[in-house]
């Protein structure tokens, strides 16, 4: 019999649906040392928690986080609400002994993380282990370009590109959700989908980023005021108006400390496109590029084969030698945005059971945070140069 390990969730709204799918399916594909048990699902409302938790599949309901970092059933945390929130369950459940994993960004501010990665070194002293969720870095094409730059196939790397677009907020009367104040979400596409790129970028290239060039823009300054809103999705609206005071887009360039240039792009006003998380990388030796939007390839180019066999050419990232994907369907049978959180989860179970420090580390989120914090600062100050910390 495998030893159970009891999970207690914060959060059962978009990314709470997308864990709570990851930890009912993770032990059914993956053969792992525990068996995760979802013990509790905390909400601030009893009604719509209740309703959560038997939709979702979970045992038992708390409304206030710290009575859940005290139950004897829970022995991890798992993260799921705003960023302003992140910084203070993460630090009392490491304190109290719980294993943490913390949704991306992982926290609103630099200092913040920089408690929070202090707080996981500490507790990792003691046993206890913490990861930041950047699913991205669980999809198996993402994971075979990890795979491929180590290897060494793209030889010297000179140019990365990442774009994230988005359009769910091109509509001028879509509601002021938290996603797009400050207070709650500590930047706008910048930090919500920009962190994933930059972790992205970093992962795959296995080099971080040393210095930025920003620009930032709110296309839209004020929005419809919603009652009772959620994640993505707006509540009834009151009439009133409220400020948008995040940015609705981000670009910048940057220089890693491998010397290759980079450029990003983050924004939810580029109409058509859904969730076209992108990345290419060109070396010396050849090039890959990846877009979520068609997440199961992988594009590499071999610049070592001669001119009439070489190009660009299309992997199908479903083979059972791939990253993840031997442990679901045959070759060809394509995997969705659900599984990159069982991944995740099971990446991270592992690291728990086997006594080691799983990734992304509370100290990768942080050095995304600074990344974060230097694109802000150079987009305030004229987008001048701005060294990453």
């Amino acid at each position: 019999m495998k030893p159970v390990i009891g999970v207690g969730m914060v959060g059962h709204a978009f990314m709470g649906r997308a864990h709570s799918q990851a930890w009912r399916s993770v032990a059914a594909f993956f053969d792992l040392p525990v068996v995760p048990s979802m013990a509790v699902l905390c909400g601030r409302s009893p009604e719509r928690t209740a309703a959560a938790a038997e939709a979702l599949g979970w045992a038992a309901t708390e409304t206030d986080w710290k009575q859940l970092i005290k139950r004897d059933d829970v022995q991890i945390v798992d993260i799921c609400t705003p960023g302003d929130s992140h910084a203070e369950i993460a630090i009392a459940a490491l304190a109290a002994g719980k294993h943490v994993l913390c949704e991306k960004p992982l926290a609103n501010t630099v200092a913040e993380a920089e408690a929070m990665a202090a707080a996981a070194r500490e507790a990792a002293a003691r046993g206890v282990r913490s990861m930041v969720a950047f699913n991205y870095r669980r999809v198996p094409a993402v994971a075979l370009a990890r795979r491929l730059v180590a290897e060494g196939r793209l030889g010297e790397l000179r140019h990365v590109r990442a774009q994230y677009l988005q359009d769910w907020i091109v509509d001028p009367e879509f509601p002021l959700v938290w996603r797009l104040q400050k207070e709650h979400a500590g930047s706008g596409a910048l930090g919500d989908i920009g962190a994933h790129i930059i972790d992205t970028a970093q992962f795959v290239t296995g080099q971080n980023l040393t210095g930025v060039s920003g620009l930032t823009e709110t296309f839209v300054k004020e929005r419809p005021l919603a009652e009772g809103s959620e994640g993505l999705a707006g509540g009834s609206r009151t009439g009133a108006r409220g400020t948008v005071d995040v940015d609705d887009a981000a670009l910048f360039i940057g220089r890693l400390e491998g010397g290759a240039l980079a450029s990003f792009e983050a924004t939810r006003f580029a109409s058509g496109r859904k969730n076209a998380l992108r990345i290419e990388v060109n070396g010396s030796r050849g090039s890959l590029a990846f877009d979520f939007e068609a997440m199961n390839e992988l594009w590499f180019h071999d610049q070592t084969l001669a001119g009439a066999e070489a190009g660009f050419r299309r992997i199908v990232v479903t083979e059972p030698d791939h990253p993840y994907a031997g442990a679901w369907w045959p070759p060809g049978h394509g995997l969705g945005y659900e599984h990159t959180f069982a991944h995740e989860v099971k990446d991270f179970l592992q690291a728990v059971a086997a006594g080691t420090d799983p990734e992304p580390s509370f100290a990768d989120g942080l050095r995304v945070q600074r990344v974060l914090a230097a694109v802000e600062a150079s987009a305030a100050g004229e987008s001048r140069w701005t060294a990453v910390e």
